[in-house]
């Protein structure tokens, strides 16, 4: 990533082109193919000369999504445990689990249910 003055020489060079096709010829791009484009005009307006506050607020630069262990009900009465809990728990798709409520203490576990063996 293009950063201070080959960052705006480079897109000063590509500025007859898109907004996208601009962050991606100054290397913005992210592992997963996608247009940083927040980090590209927080770069751009530090490289014009302007001293931007750190975006989270406590002196480091932002590393995007964080879980915050925290869910809501839906409108339509479902519950979402997202990837990053799964994934931290080291659950795998497919796997199957049955549900238990434990009403006084509004807890829901979750307990695995025993993998079927296939017969051989």
């Amino acid at each position: 990533m293009l950063v201070g003055k080959e960052l705006l020489d480079k897109a000063r060079s590509l500025s007859n082109r898109s907004e996208e096709e601009i962050a991606r010829g100054c290397g913005y791009v992210g592992p997963s193919g996608r247009v940083l484009r927040k980090s590209f005009y927080r770069a751009l307006v530090e490289a014009k000369g302007y001293k931007l506050p750190s975006s989270s607020g406590r002196g480091r630069a932002s590393r995007g999504r964080q879980a915050e262990f925290r869910t809501r009900v839906h409108g339509n009465g479902n519950l979402l445990i997202g990837h990053a809990y799964t994934r931290k728990l080291g659950l795998e798709p497919g796997q199957e689990f049955r549900i238990e409520l434990h009403r006084d203490s509004r807890v829901i576990g979750l307990q695995p249910l025993k993998e079927k063996k296939s017969p051989s």
